[in-house]
């Protein structure tokens, strides 16, 4: 069985407290990016989500142009 274990508000209080710190420390390692890496990226990614935003888009009026003719022809 699986064994259960009571926190007391004590030992809550004290793990909270170590995990916020440990947190701090990761992301005082963390490399962040600089603006010219960060307008980079995201020009990549606007580009990118604009790029298939049209993909998507020329699907869709394929996909529309089809089932209109296929509707016409047996007409409904």
């Amino acid at each position: 069985m699986a064994e259960v274990s009571v926190v007391s508000k004590g030992n809550l209080v004290s793990s909270s407290k170590l995990f916020v710190q440990e947190c701090v420390a990761e992301l005082k390692k963390v490399t962040w990016p600089d603006s010219e890496q960060l307008r980079s990226a995201t020009l990549v990614v606007l580009l990118f989500v604009i790029g298939i935003s049209i993909v998507i888009w020329l699907m869709d009026v394929a996909v529309r142009s089809i089932v209109n003719a296929t509707m016409g022809i047996f007409g409904a």
